[in-house]
């Protein structure tokens, strides 16, 4: 069982900052892939930034230049910093970790989720 636990979410003025961690209670160098998603209110959860096959980052358009996701594999941590962020930036940011199980599976596993608000 994969555990993932996020924080840094919060209430940042726009054109500020924030960056969420998200802390895995197993080795990240074993996943799949990681990465962050996020739901705003009525919409569908959608891809901000993952890792995927150990190095290939893949970004929304939404976020390109202003979000970088990197990854501290000795804390087992995977970070999005968010730069310039915008009134459509505001939701749920969930960590997601996709591990390899038998015959060719992928396993999913999700945090519990960080809010984020941009609002001045």
């Amino acid at each position: 069982q994969v555990q993932l636990v996020e924080s840094g979410g919060g209430l940042v003025q726009p054109g500020g900052s924030l960056r969420l961690s998200c802390a895995a209670s197993v080795s990240i160098v074993s996943m799949y892939s990681m990465g962050w998603y996020r739901q705003a209110p009525g919409k569908q959860r959608e891809l901000v930034a993952t890792f995927t096959s150990g190095s290939t980052t893949n970004y929304a358009d939404s976020v390109k230049g202003r979000f970088t996701i990197y990854r501290d594999n000795t804390k087992n941590t995977v970070y999005l910093q968010m730069n310039t962020l915008k009134t459509e930036d505001p939701a749920v940011y969930s960590c997601n970790a996709k591990r390899a199980g038998p015959w060719g599976t992928l396993n999913d596993y999700w945090g519990q989720g960080t809010k984020v608000t941009v609002s001045s």
